[in-house]
């Protein structure tokens, strides 16, 4: 069985911020799951992030981080105030990564400065490919990866199986291509809907996600990215943590 986390954008940002992460908790471990992952952009105002690691400890639950900066401002410059933030955040509430986006990336970014950075870092930083056209296009992210390789830090990714489509990038290419930096993978479909793309429920009987994860380490920590919904949201996401986790 592998671990399985629930994002909490996957149970909606009006429903989460209306009654906050922490009374998800105790039905995100009720229903199998390893972890949740607590999504920033739907805070509803100031946290108290201590009590929120002292509920997810209580339920033995592990957090992911994920924080709505990108690595690199407008002027591809390391953004340090931002992720010096959400790092310590992260840190507050006891998470296992950190996940933030690639941003404006480039040829005469200071990439030094943010691999001094990290190298101090409590937590590890993951990088995932975002639905923006600096943070989710493969080149880039092939190449800032592969520079990092190069300067003596393995960069670890987030891996989102759906946001590739917003690219038009064929997501078992860049499962090929990425594989070796892959730490965590977010799972959904993705489905056009009058012209836009949407996220989905991954389906048990689709061989093509089960494909994709295959090309990553057995018993890869994956989560839930999927708009989880029914009159029985316990019920409803513990179905689909015990069929993720058997992949």
């Amino acid at each position: 069985m592998s671990p399985v986390l629930v994002a909490a954008s996957a149970y909606g940002a009006d429903l989460v911020r209306r009654v906050g992460h922490a009374d998800l908790i105790p039905m995100v471990a009720a229903a199998g799951a390893a972890g949740l992952e607590i999504r920033r952009e739907l805070f509803d105002g100031p946290q108290d992030l201590p009590a929120l690691r002292a509920l997810l400890e209580q339920h033995k639950l592990f957090s992911v981080y994920s924080a709505p900066f990108e690595l690199f401002a407008t002027e591809g410059r390391f953004d340090r105030e931002q992720i010096s933030l959400a790092m310590s955040e992260a840190e507050e509430i006891g998470a296992r990564f950190l996940k933030v986006s690639l941003g404006h990336f480039s040829a005469g970014s200071d990439l030094q400065s943010l691999l001094r950075f990290l190298s101090q870092a409590p937590v590890e930083v993951l990088l995932e490919n975002d639905q923006t056209p600096q943070g989710g296009r493969l080149e880039p992210i092939v190449s800032f990866l592969a520079l990092c390789t190069g300067n003596g830090y393995a960069f670890g990714m987030t891996f989102d199986m759906g946001n590739w489509h917003w690219q038009g990038v064929d997501p078992e290419t860049a499962a090929r291509s990425l594989a070796p930096h892959v730490r965590y993978v977010h799972c959904k479909g993705v489905q056009e809907d009058q012209g836009k793309l949407k996220a989905v429920p991954l389906q048990a009987q689709d061989h093509h996600w089960p494909a994709m994860l295959g090309h990553f380490p057995t018993g890869i920590l994956r989560a839930i990215e999927f708009p989880l919904v029914g009159t029985d949201l316990e019920e409803t996401t513990r179905r689909h943590v015990a069929m993720l986790a058997t992949v």
